[in-house]
């Protein structure tokens, strides 16, 4: 089963594409571009659509996701973990 799904091997993080993603459950994700899985732990429960988090990164970090810079990190994340709005913040503004 694919849980997540990331477009280029250099992304930093991949989107959730099935409801319950629950911390601890292993998982597994399509790169679609070199059309290859990977695994991966969840950390936290992550809800479908949102993204998680491939590496660790560290403030100040890029995150990438699509093979494009979509935004900055402001508080530490770790693979596995919800890379969302409390985490990352776009560079626009």
């Amino acid at each position: 089963m694919i849980h997540f799904v990331l477009h280029d091997a250099h992304d930093t993080v991949a989107v959730v594409v099935v409801e319950g993603v629950k911390a601890g459950a292993g998982l597994t994700g399509w790169v679609m571009d070199d059309d290859r899985m990977v695994d991966l732990q969840a950390r936290q429960d992550i809800p479908i659509g949102h993204k998680i988090a491939l590496k660790d990164m560290a403030v100040g970090d890029t995150v990438v996701k699509y093979g494009i810079d979509m935004g900055r990190v402001v508080a530490p994340i770790h693979a596995g973990e919800h890379a969302h709005v409390h985490n990352i913040k776009t560079k626009r503004w």
